[in-house]
């Protein structure tokens, strides 16, 4: 699953949009704080750390608007899932001059929360989204949605990112379990693809949006709770 053969990057790859909104004031402010390094690979890992701990992974709150999708909408709030989380992470890197874009696969969840299960009605996640990085030359795959502490609640290796690799999901947890699997690539955008995303949902999760807007619970807290019964 590498981006070596790609095309390199163009000024799309740097431009702000309306959901990488990377001309955004506080979308400036974070990544001025967060790119911390002297090359764009430092700076990188370190704004893939910012977005990965700083912001919450939740995805019991689905807004599929373009303003809920957007990266400052996804920094106010603190709180994604891991198609804004990846939409945020682009938008600081093209704020720091870093070019990036968007990327998409279905996976197989096998460590989902009862909770989520019966809201989406399976264990397949369709456009689960990462950042793709330009950097020393390579497209690099960078997934920052399980912030730290959720790692540590549902038993998982968090995902760490070099920026020499791709940083994918683990394929098991801390105790040999299966935890996710990659069942389809959706390929790389340079802008977030939110009508065929839409589309896709309406059509696999036909009661998510309804569904969506009655969660209640605490996602963090369902995690920790399963893993501990299933451990």
């Amino acid at each position: 699953m590498n981006e070596r053969d790609d095309p390199g990057p163009g000024p799309q790859h740097l431009a702000s949009t309306p959901c990488i909104d990377s001309d955004h004031p506080e979308v400036q402010a974070f990544a001025r704080t967060h790119a911390q390094g002297e090359t764009p690979r430092e700076q990188a890992i370190s704004l893939y750390l910012a977005v990965r701990d700083r912001v919450r992974y939740d995805p019991y709150r689905i807004d599929l608007s373009a303003q809920g999708m957007s990266a400052s909408a996804t920094l106010a709030q603190a709180f994604g899932w891991c198609v804004p989380k990846a939409v945020l992470l682009a938008a600081a890197c093209r704020a720091s001059g870093i070019p990036a874009r968007l990327g998409f696969a279905d996976v197989r969840n096998h460590l989902s929360t009862e909770r989520l299960r019966q809201t989406m009605g399976t264990d397949v996640f369709a456009w689960h989204g990462y950042t793709s990085i330009w950097l020393d030359g390579q497209w690099r795959k960078a997934t920052p949605a399980f912030n730290i502490e959720l790692c540590e609640k549902f038993g998982l290796l968090p995902l760490d990112f070099d920026g020499r690799s791709d940083s994918l999901y683990h394929p098991y947890d801390r105790e040999g379990r299966q935890h996710m699997e990659y069942v389809r690539e959706r390929g790389a955008f340079d802008d977030l693809p939110l009508q065929p995303l839409r589309d896709a949902f309406r059509q696999i999760y036909p009661d998510l949006p309804t569904a969506m807007e009655n969660v209640e619970g605490d996602f963090a807290a369902d995690a920790e709770r399963e893993a501990s019964r299933s451990a």
